[in-house]
């Protein structure tokens, strides 16, 4: 179809039987009826209609799109992470665009101020990066996991002090007597941090003596474990412990291929639990790489986004924590 005979709203409006009113307030991420929006979406396919962007946010002084800062996609949370909340955003009608920071200062810090030059409507954000005094006061942000010591923005994350607790929990549950957690982590603090607190109450709970390995991110994170491990060892190469939970499931993947690879059987020596439910293939269907306390990625993503585009953010709260769950992986036995 040529530009000259191009569609018009109206011819939108025209096909999917509604107002033309009806069909602004889709384009413009205005709520309809899930009738409405979606009797229009199909005609803006069938028609083949393009929404000129660039003008509309000239008129509007909005985009319609919203950035999310990640660290990568390589890890594949984050990239969970991200595909759910690109899905989030189009169900309301609004877009994408993927900043992927790397832990980088520099690049978070140029994200943000897309948002201060009215490029994005708003943010969501899962940042280890210094970067809050950055934040511009008036742009919508919602951040996931971290906090910010001189911004109040409203942050969403899994309830990861439950998690600890439900990680020991089970590795006795299922026989263990003396369950360890390995942990590399973020310089800056977050929800997270809660996850050795978590393992430290449940410790306390059941009077058993605390034993971690807790170091901050480093290069040297597979050299650290080695080392634990043999700080661990029996004069007959048996271990301490028979239970291993692991900050992520990245660390506890790593962990369980250093035991096997010096011997150890696991489940049948150690059992391992990590902790965010990464699947091999991405799909919710897929086989995890350990046996986990899984976060509800989809549903953390959907949270971000319903509050970012709340109609009345003063009456978020500051902080909105979603259940996790534990599901089998193969690095723990079999309940029953």
């Amino acid at each position: 179809m040529t530009k000259k005979n191009a569609p018009t709203m109206k011819d939108v409006a025209r096909e999917a039987g509604v107002a033309l009113g009806t069909v602004s307030k889709v384009i413009n991420g205005i709520p309809v009826s899930e009738e409405y929006r979606s009797r229009v979406l199909d005609a803006i396919r069938t028609l083949h209609y393009e929404v000129n962007t660039y003008a509309r946010g000239l008129k509007t002084q909005k985009t319609n799109l919203i950035a999310l800062i990640i660290p990568n996609t390589i890890n594949p949370f984050f990239a969970s992470f991200a595909d759910y909340i690109e899905g989030a955003l189009y169900q309301r009608g609004l877009k994408l665009l993927l900043c992927c920071a790397d832990g980088i200062p520099e690049k978070e810090i140029a994200y943000l101020n897309l948002a201060t030059q009215n490029k994005v409507d708003g943010i969501v954000a899962l940042t280890y990066s210094d970067v809050g005094k950055y934040i511009a006061k008036d742009i919508p942000m919602v951040v996931f996991d971290r906090f910010f010591d001189n911004h109040i923005i409203p942050r969403v994350a899994s309830d990861n002090f439950a998690g600890g607790c439900m990680a020991v929990e089970k590795l006795l549950e299922l026989g263990c007597t003396h369950p360890v957690y390995i942990r590399f982590h973020s310089v800056f603090p977050g929800e997270s941090d809660k996850r050795m607190d978590g393992y430290l109450h449940a410790c306390k709970k059941h009077g058993l003596e605390p034993d971690y390995l807790n170091m901050e991110d480093c290069p040297e994170m597979l050299d650290y474990m080695r080392d634990f491990l043999e700080r661990h060892k029996r004069a007959d190469g048996s271990l301490t412990f028979d239970g291993v939970f692991a900050h992520t499931d990245y660390h506890g993947y790593h962990f369980l291929r250093l035991l096997r690879g010096q011997g150890y059987r696991v489940p049948e020596d150690v059992q391992i639990i990590g902790f965010d439910g990464i699947r091999q293939f991405g799909g919710e269907q897929e086989d995890l790489f350990v046996s986990s306390i899984c976060q509800p990625v989809k549903q953390l993503a959907e949270k971000c986004v319903e509050i970012l585009v709340a109609p009345d953010r003063s009456m978020v709260p500051s902080l909105t924590l979603l259940p996790v769950s534990y599901q089998y992986g193969g690095t723990t036995k079999r309940e029953g």
